[in-house]
């Protein structure tokens, strides 16, 4: 079917081409002026001719057109239009086209250097930067929007839900709308609550005319996370410190004064007294190694670990540290570790700790001469890959009243036991913001007169979200 419209395009110009020969001719025959034998011979020449000339006109002007499609059309590099094979009224033309060919394909290269270079541009920005098309979808996300919000690999990805989450936020979403709008910046203060608390500064940013992947607005993100955490670091750390390290300090004053005293010359007094001191002493270093501790975990919440940790072997590794307060409380430690749960992305050192932390609490909040059971498995949760922490005591328990409070700072079931025990009640303080770090999940549970567990879930393989709940009253506890 292709080649009837060329049959066509050559029979009309072949007779644009012949019509006034032939029409000359017919007028010469009628008019005697030439024999009819003659004239038709020579009409037949002319209509030859004229068809002839009109094939190779049709495919001259077909090859040119061909030649600029391509050239405006087509990405990859074309071969130049061979000029001196056209007719000689179309020579000049296939130069010309030429010239235009070279001059795209040089604007073409121009225009892709100056993309790649936004692109680099973009990419390399300290602060995180998104792209939206004009819809309000996101187009690409530069290396620091994809660190902020746990993308993954190149190209502008983004990994989870995070990135939908923020343009869904009613005021940055407001701000978009009226940037969009207005053809000006607007700028809008966020607190997103999960996965983690952050603190942002958004500036929608409108593009006129739009960028070259078709971006039309740019949103450029400060996160101010890290120095709101330093602020409220130094308020908690006062507030708590002077709460917390009073009763200590006020037993350390009072026995300086009874040994500058009345018990002087009491050397019995003076060796007991001594030893008290010293634990209330090792109590306060505990307290401001943990607060000191906890700080540090809570500035570095926001911002997903890079790594990965062989838990297993990190797991024996703590149960051997804690032999000594193991063979005090006569306890005995059972273990069913999977050796291929791997944690990842992850903190080793940050994962020891929360082994370390609940492993000590089953221990000094259990029964004495009673076991402690560890556990590590490979468990997918809700379609994505990860691995299971359990950690179970034969205790007797907690109220389950108490359960939605086990991490708070400082919050203690019995503030009796855990004193004479060594704990700061910031154990299990750390251990929630860690894991929240981690994008995993920390839940426990407890039956009076038979124990407690803690089990935490963690990413395997890839960025997860989650929010930590204590599933026995369902309350979520937002992280501090």
């Amino acid at each position: 079917m292709a080649g009837h419209p060329r049959a066509l395009r050559v029979l009309r110009t072949a007779v644009l081409i012949g019509a006034a020969p032939a029409l000359t001719l017919l007028a010469l025959m009628l008019a005697g002026e030439l024999a009819p034998r003659a004239g038709a011979w020579a009409l037949l020449a002319c209509t030859i001719a004229a068809g002839g000339t009109a094939w190779l006109w049709v495919g001259d002007v077909a090859r040119l057109s061909d030649a600029l499609r391509l050239a405006t059309e087509v990405e990859a590099p074309i071969d130049p239009l061979a000029a001196d094979s056209l007719l000689p009224g179309l020579a000049d033309i296939g130069a010309g086209v030429n010239r235009l060919a070279r001059s795209l394909a040089a604007r073409r290269a121009e225009l892709g250097l100056l993309r790649r270079a936004d692109e680099a541009i973009v990419e390399r920005l300290p602060d995180p930067l998104l792209v939206l098309a004009p819809d309000g979808t996101p187009l690409r996300a530069n290396a620091a929007a994809r660190s902020l919000f746990g993308g993954r690999g190149e190209g502008g990805g983004l990994g989870g839900g995070e990135v939908a989450a923020l343009l869904r936020h009613p005021l940055l979403a407001e701000a978009v709308d009226r940037a969009l709008t207005g053809g000006r910046s607007e700028v809008v203060d966020l607190v997103m609550p999960v996965p983690v608390p952050r603190d942002l500064a958004a500036r929608a940013i409108p593009m006129d005319p739009p960028l070259a992947d078709g971006g039309r607005l740019v949103i450029v993100l400060n996160d101010r996370t890290r120095e709101r955490a330093v602020e409220r670091m130094r308020h908690d750390f006062v507030a708590n410190a002077s709460h917390e390290l009073r009763t200590p300090l006020a037993s350390l004053i009072g026995f300086i004064e009874t040994l500058r005293g009345p018990a002087e010359g009491d050397a019995e007094a003076r060796r007991r007294f001594l030893g008290i001191m010293a634990e209330q002493a090792a109590r306060m270093q505990r307290l401001i190694d943990d607060l000191l501790g906890l700080s540090r975990i809570e500035l570095t919440e926001h911002q997903p670990p890079t790594g990965e940790a062989a838990l297993a072997d990190l797991v024996r590794a703590e149960v051997a540290a804690l032999e000594p307060l193991l063979a005090a409380r006569q306890v005995r430690v059972e273990t069913a570790l999977d050796e291929a749960a791997r944690a990842t992305p992850a903190d080793s050192d940050q994962l020891a700790q929360v082994v370390r932390n609940l492993l000590a609490n089953a221990i000094r909040h259990g029964r004495e001469g009673g076991r402690v059971r560890l556990s590590l498995a490979v468990a997918p949760r809700a379609g994505r890959p990860g691995v299971m922490l359990g950690v179970e005591d034969d205790g007797p328990g907690i109220p389950k009243a108490d359960l939605p409070r086990l991490t708070e700072r400082f919050y203690r079931v019995d503030k009796g036991r855990a004193r004479q025990t060594g704990g700061t009640g910031l154990g299990l303080a750390i251990v929630k913001h860690i894991v929240n770090r981690h994008r995993g999940v920390l839940s426990i549970d407890s039956k009076l007169g038979e124990g407690t567990q803690a089990q935490v879930w963690l990413p395997g393989d890839g960025a997860a979200t989650a929010t930590l709940i204590l599933p026995q009253s369902g309350a979520k506890i937002p992280p501090r």
